[in-house]
């Protein structure tokens, strides 16, 4: 995602992109680019204390990086994206989303201790996808980074279209090993 985004601002001149990170690890690759970035906002939620031990410092305005503990609930989750990300989210106006799509914190992943199950996914998604549209014209590039129980991973792939436009499904992006654009 650090690539795509770059690629966005400095090639098409874009002068806003949002990079929303849903995965246990926090996105510190990411964070050490575009920390101070005024084009760039990232909002991030991940389990801490976890690997990569980082994240929970960084205090930047373009940083919403929200550390939770092992065991956090879809609830919990959702209130962090509604009364965190969302705001920040709808002030910034992103010309472009970018979504690290870490499926990992689902309850059944054993990479980590997490608890999401897929109607947690989908209400996350549909509001990243509401803020596309206000502000992004639907632009919307996901890549997956994450998930590790193919059962979890399955029934994900079944919930429709998640980052699509006119065509495609949850399955083509979770099973494309590349990046979607919409």
């Amino acid at each position: 995602m650090l690539i795509a985004a770059r690629h966005a601002l400095d090639v098409h001149s874009l002068q806003r992109v949002a990079i929303v990170d849903f995965d246990v690890h926090h996105g510190n690759g990411i964070e050490a680019v575009f920390t101070g970035d005024s084009r760039v906002l990232m909002c991030s939620f991940f389990q801490h204390p976890f690997y990569p031990f980082s994240g929970a410092d960084n205090h930047a305005s373009n940083m919403v990086n929200v550390p939770l503990p092992a065991r956090t609930r879809g609830m919990a989750v959702c209130e962090v994206v509604d009364m965190l990300w969302l705001p920040k989210l709808e002030a910034f106006k992103p010309q472009m989303i970018f979504v690290s799509a870490g499926f990992d914190a689902h309850r059944e992943d054993d990479m980590a201790n997490m608890g999401l199950v897929e109607d947690d996914y989908a209400w996350i998604i549909e509001q990243i996808r509401t803020v596309a549209k206000c502000h992004a014209q639907g632009r919307i590039v996901s890549c997956l980074e994450g998930g590790y129980n193919l059962s979890a991973l399955g029934r994900q792939r079944g919930r429709g279209r998640p980052f699509a436009g006119a065509g495609g499904n949850l399955g083509r992006l979770l099973f494309s090993c590349g990046c979607v654009r919409t």
